[in-house]
């Protein structure tokens, strides 16, 4: 097989394949570890983590505690391995992989084109049984005026940053907006963001956004929500000037966080009668729809289902399993919760935003449970627990749970809070298990713990209920 992209989710694709006996070769352009690696999810943690425990020290009476932040920009060098792949090549040899420095493109049937970056020539390479699409996603650049006429930082650019800015504009105010804002912030910035809409983090339950721009408010981040970005201009000392309206703001530099969307405008897909730049629809083995054959898969933000490294990484697992029974004539499992059926993207994705205080989510919000016709019983508190108290003086945060009660399940859950991302799991494996609400009530939870804010749950689900 052939995998073209050598992220988290084409890495995991070829190891699984590889482990069931296939050969597999990765085809990378960039970095092997990809985007999450070196320029998302591992970087942008580390610039986050020293500001949120800082912040979480000072809750706690008898401590000291503040940021240096060339500490903390070394320790995120050290993390991206001063963005050098030499550990993950080894890894991917070690694990029987090939890996082949170069451009990747599909060039018709099970056939990869590699513009290698060693070689003048190109190579062209035919896959027995699959060719992979694991390219992951790319910025969207929004049609604001004058955005082209200054520099911008993209997503990459603001974890790769070597200096921390005076002022630092955030257009955006969804996951990486949220949480490059507070971490800039946190290092010394003056921080303006600016979103469109009424709350940050629109995806996620209304009272999760809500939290965190209070929280942002307290910060002193400069928050304009329901603020359009009219014009951006250069300023004569090379400040960066925002327009809202009437209103002028000047930075020093300017990260566009306005989502993303995948990674196919140059993966050769007219190449097998599919349109660039469109996500790639699959079924739930990786198998990409449209194509004859049953010999083209991809996983990862490419597919654009639930564009996050965890759930790519279990595709790409799935996709892999797949790919090796197929090879040998096995029939496939794809039934819900099967061998070879990614059924979780559909029920039960879950997400930290990793602000402070934290977001965890997982499956469906009550909009969403509404939407898909379920009856719908929600339950939202507080989290005011002995575990909480003892956490933080003045914990604040809350738990919301959405209920499918035809089937009296757990279907929806978020947490918001200081250190609640590692709740999540519990709610994962509810959702995912669709444990019964009468069964969840014997899982009785540690005391003096925050997990104790789900005995407080039940109980007011029963309640409710009785």
């Amino acid at each position: 097989m052939i995998v073209i992209g050598a992220g988290p989710a084409g890495e995991n694709a070829a190891d699984h394949a590889a482990r069931a006996g296939l050969s597999a070769a990765l085809v990378e352009a960039e970095l092997v570890g990809g985007e999450c690696s070196y320029w998302a999810c591992i970087p942008s943690k580390t610039l986050l983590r020293t500001g949120h425990a800082v912040a979480a020290a000072r809750r706690l009476p008898g401590v000291t505690a503040d940021v240096d932040p060339g500490a903390v920009l070394a320790r995120r060098d050290a993390f991206v391995h001063d963005w050098h792949d030499d550990s993950q090549v080894q890894w991917a040899q070690a694990a029987g992989i090939t890996v082949l420095r170069g451009y990747g493109r599909l060039a018709g049937e099970r056939t990869v084109q590699v513009d290698r970056s060693d070689a003048v020539e190109r190579e062209l390479l035919r896959a027995r049984h699959a060719v992979v699409v694991a390219t992951g996603s790319v910025p969207k650049r929004p049609p604001v005026a004058g955005l082209d006429t200054v520099r911008t930082w993209s997503s990459r650019d603001a974890t790769a940053a070597k200096e921390v800015p005076r002022r630092l504009g955030v257009l955006g105010g969804g996951v990486v907006g949220s949480e490059m804002a507070q971490a800039f912030a946190r290092l010394g910035s003056a921080v303006t963001l600016v979103h469109h809409g009424p709350r940050l983090l629109p995806a996620m339950e209304p009272s999760a956004g809500e939290r965190v721009a209070t929280a942002f408010r307290e910060e002193h981040i400069d928050l304009r929500l329901e603020q359009s970005l009219d014009e951006v201009s250069p300023a004569p000392d090379g400040a960066i000037r925002l327009r809202m309206g009437i209103e002028t703001v000047e930075v020093d530099e300017l990260l566009v966080a306005t989502g993303r969307r995948p990674d196919t405008d140059d993966v050769g897909l007219g190449s097998v009668g599919l349109t660039p730049g469109e996500a790639l629809d699959i079924d739930d083995s990786g198998l990409v729809t449209g194509v004859d054959g049953e010999w083209l898969y991809a996983v990862g933000d490419v597919t654009g289902r639930a564009p996050l490294t965890h759930q790519g990484k279990y595709e790409a697992r799935i996709a892999g399993a797949a790919i090796a029974a197929r090879s040998i004539g096995e029939p496939l499992d794809t039934r819900p919760w099967g061998e070879h059926a990614a059924y979780a993207d559909h029920v039960a994705v879950p997400q930290v935003v990793f602000t402070d205080p934290e977001v965890g989510f997982v499956g469906r919000t009550e909009a969403q449970a509404r939407a898909a016709g379920m009856d719908v019983r929600v339950v939202e508190l507080e989290i005011a627990v002995a575990g909480s108290s003892l956490q933080a003086d003045g914990y604040s945060g809350i738990a919301r749970m959405v209920v499918d009660e035809s089937r009296g399940v757990l279907v929806g859950m978020t947490f918001v809070g200081q250190d609640v991302a590692e709740m999540l799991h519990a709610a994962t494996v509810a959702i995912a298990g669709e444990v019964p609400m009468h069964r969840l009530w014997h899982a009785v939870p540690a005391f003096p713990t925050i997990s104790e804010v789900w005995l407080r749950l039940l109980e007011t689900y029963r309640a409710q209920v009785s």
